[in-house]
């Protein structure tokens, strides 16, 4: 378990959805991998297609608009939560740093976000060394012939995914028009985005918002807001993204798109880990993209705060937020309700 737990922070995609996929290829090989990150995603996955289809159908009545401001608000809290908490934990020193105010600063003149992540992936790579100890790894007792058994199914399976995975690109490719530009976005974020689902966030905002115009920042943070109020990744905003595009079957492919590339990673990493892990320029790599990503989602706090802060009441709900989860430790699923709940009181003696 610790050492998935590493494995999967060494390459991009979301950590837990990995992590699941890791659990289910050591349990059960490919089928396994597959089964339980179906059975991870699926759940929040059907919610979250009620939720958009709510949303795009209501989303213009009046009491509605006023109260997805108050959650915009609690986003933008939570977000700059994250932002600090990150930059704690991913700029040590100098170098790391200088990555996250060059991302900061080419976000901001909208430099392409893939390549400041890749920038920040090799300056890491080359220059950062970080001291990271290494914990005891317990290995399976197997023999020789039994291990070799093993890898060459695993193997077998891993190409199987990979062909999967190519023939749906392949697909979507054909399909021409939006769902080809959506789906080779989203093929693109989930092969290079490394962290959780916020760190990813920045990526996913600068294809949605910033450059295809899918969504308004106001329906950006909207969405980010239900996929924290829903169980499950944070990046099932893809299914939000999807069903506005296209509906059902577009929310479908928009979701395999984003979390596809990651599995395929997880079951190569899971073969291939142990050779690769004390490598020093992997672990640089790592710690130079975490520190980009701090420089981006700061950006991405002051682009949500300028759509989502309407007002003084706007702005103390965010504020809250921001406190109830740095300093109160509130889960963010009570922060939400309960800030929905102040919400509503505000809405209704009319001060929004």
């Amino acid at each position: 378990m610790n050492e998935g737990l590493a494995m999967v922070q060494r390459y991009p995609g979301p950590i837990m959805v990995d992590f699941t996929a890791y659990t289910g290829y050591k349990l059960r090989g490919t089928l396994g991998a597959v089964l339980a990150t179906i059975g991870f995603i699926t759940p929040t996955f059907v919610l979250m297609l009620f939720l958009s289809a709510a949303y795009f159908a209501a989303g213009s009545l009046p009491w509605v608009s006023s109260l997805f401001i108050g959650l915009d608000a609690l986003v933008v809290g939570v977000i700059f939560n994250v932002t600090l908490d990150l930059g704690q934990r991913a700029l040590k020193g100098r170098i790391e740093a200088s990555i996250a105010l060059a991302a900061f600063a080419a976000l901001a003149f909208k430099l392409n976000a893939v390549l400041i992540v890749l920038g920040g992936l090799t300056i890491g790579a080359l220059f950062i060394r970080p001291r990271t100890p290494g914990g005891k790894i317990y290995h399976h007792l197997a023999s020789p012939a039994g291990r070799a058994r093993s890898r060459q199914s695993g193997l077998l399976g891993i190409i199987l995914a990979a062909v999967a995975v190519l023939a749906v690109a392949a697909l979507a490719w054909l399909a021409g028009g939006t769902v080809r530009r959506m789906s080779l976005s989203f093929f693109k974020i989930g092969s290079v985005a490394f962290g959780n689902g916020m760190t990813i966030l920045p990526l996913v905002q600068a294809d949605t918002v910033n450059n295809y115009h899918w969504l308004t920042m106001h329906q950006f943070a909207d969405g980010i807001a239900l996929s924290q109020v829903t169980p499950g990744p944070f990046l099932i905003i893809a299914t939000f993204i999807g069903y506005k595009l296209g509906g059902v079957w577009v929310a479908l492919l928009a979701t395999f798109a984003m979390f596809a590339p990651s599995f395929v990673m997880t079951l190569v990493f899971t073969e291939f880990y142990r050779r690769v892990r004390d490598l020093h320029p992997v672990k640089g790599a790592l710690a130079g993209v975490l520190a980009g990503f701090v420089g981006l989602l700061a950006v991405v706090v002051l682009q949500l705060g300028n759509a989502g802060i309407t007002g003084p009441a706007s702005l103390t709900l965010a504020a809250a937020a921001f406190i109830a989860v740095r300093y109160f430790k509130l889960d963010i699923l009570w922060v939400f309700a309960g800030g929905l709940l102040l919400w509503l009181g505000v809405m209704a003696v009319g001060l929004v």
